[in-house]
């Protein structure tokens, strides 16, 4: 039996296990050279450091999340595929996506060298912070491609059901980096350059890695020069499924632009630093939730295109489950432990003064995470794009990013430390009555109508 051919038949709570741990592992371990990424910046380049980091970061990952996204869209048809037994779909597919991954990366790294500086003053880069913002970006995006060709390839082991080699994908890239930094940053003294080609050179390695998966690897998908021909209604459905992350991504994007001009308006400087700090700790905190949630794609895609109905009831719940637990424990942490976790980042005594405040308010309402990013990627598994994007942006775009511009009118800076825990509560609640109605409208009378068809069968 293949590695794929097991999403259909092993026990759920399992292939949980077997699918997220590795995704977890890899997404801590990115998170780990995020972090050491910041406290190397920060204390050997200092708060500006951290504040440069903080604006270029957001437009890298905008650019490579194309990738991701047509990772997504495309493992969705590909999981679907290997479940319903239609391999050559699964093969066209692939192909169309290395087409639309490398082209758009690359296109999109030509325009972004052009107008890098109108980009920075955009995403915040603003005062003191834009010298040091222009000089990493500069380095950055030379990277770019390959982060893009990493980020579609990572969602494409998963779908094949080879976690184990996504989770090797990530992990690469982030030791490279974490052994460079120190090298590049104190020993040949470069700063925050010698911070950007650490960054830089640990995405070439990644994509090496991938390339060589789908070449001598394990892959179970196979390539030819037919299969790089765009083909209109692959690419429709990759674009339709994989267009809710460039949405997401896209949210964020735009939610980076108003958190960090509002945080200079009300704040300084240090205000995008003390952001800077969170965000890395909070990538760091929710690893094991996404993990849950990207292993939970691939069993719910499957089990989806081989009308294996209860199977994919059983792992929507098991997995909201798993992942709510998971981030009570996450929560518990964090409320403990946020004087310690500010202070492993700088030795500037005033963000070490303001940043345990802000990050408590920001993870007030991290135990109802999981249910926002289940719903919205069981929609994407299944290949329903409209109900995805729509769950997708409900924490960012219709609440965060409002929220963000309307509290500080109010509660000045701590207004926008606010919007964080009541965004994630109102989008928890809007996914939850979505999610439960769709189950209850779709998989129960898929199971009922199924149940109706093998009772006459087993009579005759």
């Amino acid at each position: 039996m293949s590695k794929s051919q097991e999403l259909g038949t092993e026990k759920i709570s399992k292939l949980l296990v077997q699918m997220a741990v590795p995704a977890s592992i890899g997404i801590l371990v990115m998170s780990i050279y995020f972090i050491v990424d910041t406290i190397f910046v920060g204390r050997f380049v200092g708060s500006l450091g951290i504040a440069a980091i903080t604006v270029v970061l957001p437009i890298s990952f905008l650019i490579g999340s194309f990738g991701m996204a047509i990772g997504v869209g495309g493992s969705s048809i590909i999981s679907r595929a290997l479940g319903a037994g239609d391999k050559e779909k699964a093969w066209q597919t692939f192909g169309n996506m290395i087409t639309i991954t490398l082209s758009l990366a690359i296109g999109l790294v030509i325009l972004g060298s052009f107008v890098s500086d109108a980009v920075l003053s955009t995403f915040g880069a603003k005062g003191d912070i834009m010298a040091p913002a222009q000089s990493y970006f500069r380095i950055i995006l030379f990277g770019v491609p390959c982060l893009a060709w990493m980020m579609m390839a990572n969602n494409v082991m998963r779908s094949e059901g080879q976690p184990r080699f996504a989770m090797i994908a990530m992990v690469l890239p982030a030791i490279v980096n974490i052994i460079l930094d120190p090298i590049f940053i104190i020993v040949f003294e470069m700063g925050l350059e010698g911070a950007a080609w650490a960054t830089t050179l640990s995405y070439y390695l990644s994509a090496g890695f991938s390339l060589w998966y789908f070449l001598l690897g394990p892959s179970e998908l196979k390539v030819s020069a037919q299969s790089f021909i765009l083909k209109l209604a692959v690419v429709k459905e990759i674009t339709a499924i994989g267009g809710v992350t460039l949405a997401r991504q896209g949210a964020v994007s735009l939610l980076t632009i108003v958190l960090n001009n509002s945080l200079f308006q009300y704040g300084d400087e240090l205000a995008i630093a003390v952001w800077g700090i969170i965000n890395r700790t909070m990538m760091f905190a929710n690893f094991p939730v996404l993990g849950v949630t990207q292993g939970f794609v691939p069993i719910a895609g499957f089990n989806y295109g081989a009308e294996n109905w209860d199977r994919v009831k059983e792992v929507i719940r098991t997995a909201i489950k798993t992942g709510t637990l998971i981030a009570i424990c996450l929560f518990t942490l964090i409320l403990t432990f946020s004087s310690s976790i500010t202070s492993i980042f700088t030795s500037d005594p005033e963000l070490i003064r303001r940043t345990p405040g802000a990050l408590v308010i920001v993870f007030l309402a991290t135990p109802l995470i999981t249910v926002q990013l289940i719903g919205s990627a069981y929609f994407q598994a299944i290949g329903k794009a409209l109900p995805a994007l729509f769950l997708t942006l409900t924490k960012q775009g219709f609440f965060l990013i409002p929220l963000v511009l309307i509290l500080p009118l109010f509660f000045d800076l701590k207004g926008v430390w606010y919007a964080f825990p009541i965004a994630d509560v109102l989008a928890a609640t809007v996914t939850y009555t979505y999610l439960q109605r769709e189950i209850r409208k779709d998989l129960n009378v898929k199971i009922k109508r199924s149940k109706e068809e093998l009772v006459p069968a087993l009579e005759e």
